[in-house]
């Protein structure tokens, strides 16, 4: 499997330590496209940060399985998976965790207009934004400095906009290759 980006805390400017038997989490995340090629950006308000929708992989679920229930709750979209774009890594000293994420390219087949939204999402006042690719990556990279909440929250935030933006540019990098 394409290994897209393995990030550690050097990668956003901290110390980088190596670790010892950290906590996994496995996620599915991705690039979610409507019919007007325009990709989602789910949008934390409170914390000022963009991000790609996805999130864990709960029980036995595949991480295709994932990735549309994940879809289903922060786009209100149901998604055909067209493409599977590889993994991330990320290893974050501060925590002693490791995430391993699976990306995925999904079409929209079907908006209902309704998000399943955490208590956490709810309170992070987050929203769903459609737009092009060049401008979901603007946004990205542009919020990595505007961050705002507390210093663990910011600390995995960064590691969360750097992984996103690096999804998206690989996207459009493979996206540039195939046309």
């Amino acid at each position: 499997m394409n290994l897209i980006c393995k990030l550690t805390d050097k990668d956003i400017g901290e110390e980088y330590i190596e670790m010892e038997n950290p906590s996994l989490r496995r996620g599915a995340r991705g690039i979610v496209i409507n019919n007007d090629g325009k990709i989602a950006v789910f949008y934390k308000s409170a914390k000022n940060e963009y991000k790609l929708p996805g999130g864990g992989i709960e029980g036995d679920e595949t991480p295709e399985l994932a990735f549309k229930r994940e879809v289903l709750e922060e786009t209100g979209c149901k998604v055909e998976i067209i493409d599977n774009l590889g993994i991330t890594e990320e290893l974050k000293n501060r925590t002693n965790f490791k995430q391993i994420s699976y990306v995925f390219v999904g079409k929209v087949i079907e908006d209902t207009h309704k998000l399943h939204l955490t208590k956490s999402e709810q309170k992070a006042k987050a929203m769903l934004l459609w737009e092009t690719p060049e401008k979901a990556l603007e946004l990205v990279t542009n919020c990595y400095d505007k961050i705002t909440a507390d210093e663990i929250s910011v600390y995995m935030t960064k590691f969360i906009v750097t992984r996103d933006r690096k999804i998206i540019e690989y996207y459009m990098n493979k996206d540039t290759a195939n046309t």
